[in-house]
């Protein structure tokens, strides 16, 4: 994917929630990520998916974080909020893409909804179009989490594709 989006010019970022942190540790892990990924921002607690990453404060007072629409919204966000010079210019560019992390890892369900342990939402954001997908995973935290950051790989690889 690194290598991809290298051949490709264009650079990404990503907004996580339950994975904290690892879905951009597993990306920098990679030889290259210099060149494609702006960086991440962990948004674990609530309140910074909105004042970060501009995350309606009606809707997750209304639909709590565990949603496609804050997921989307989370992804778009960390676009803008991510944005660096590219090349010789000063003015700093929004990255391409923008790969969200929101869900339950339990070993609770969600406090504010009820969702299940396992209930995940991933956004992705780009200037093609947004979306969400729900995936239901199995397992205790770490198994969630490392099948979450799984996922949000494949599906920003099939972004980079489209």
């Amino acid at each position: 994917m690194v290598r991809r989006a290298d051949e490709l010019g264009v650079r990404f970022a990503a907004a996580e929630s339950l994975t904290g942190g690892l879905l951009s540790a597993t990306i920098v892990s990679v030889p290259g990520a210099s060149r494609v990924f702006s960086g991440g921002i962990v948004a674990y607690d609530t309140a910074l998916k909105a004042s970060l990453l501009g995350v309606d404060t009606v809707l997750l007072a209304a639909r709590g974080p565990v949603d496609p629409e804050v997921a989307t919204q989370m992804a778009r966000g960390v676009r803008r909020a991510c944005a660096v010079p590219q090349g010789r210019a000063v003015v700093p560019v929004e990255a391409h893409f923008g790969i969200s992390t929101t869900g339950v890892a339990g070993p609770d369900p969600d406090p504010q909804t009820g969702q299940g342990v396992g209930t995940v939402w991933l956004g992705i954001s780009s200037h093609r179009g947004e979306r969400a997908t729900l995936f239901e995973f199995d397992g205790d935290r770490q198994a969630i989490r490392e099948a979450t950051v799984r996922e949000a790989l494949r599906l920003l690889h099939e972004a980079l594709g489209e």
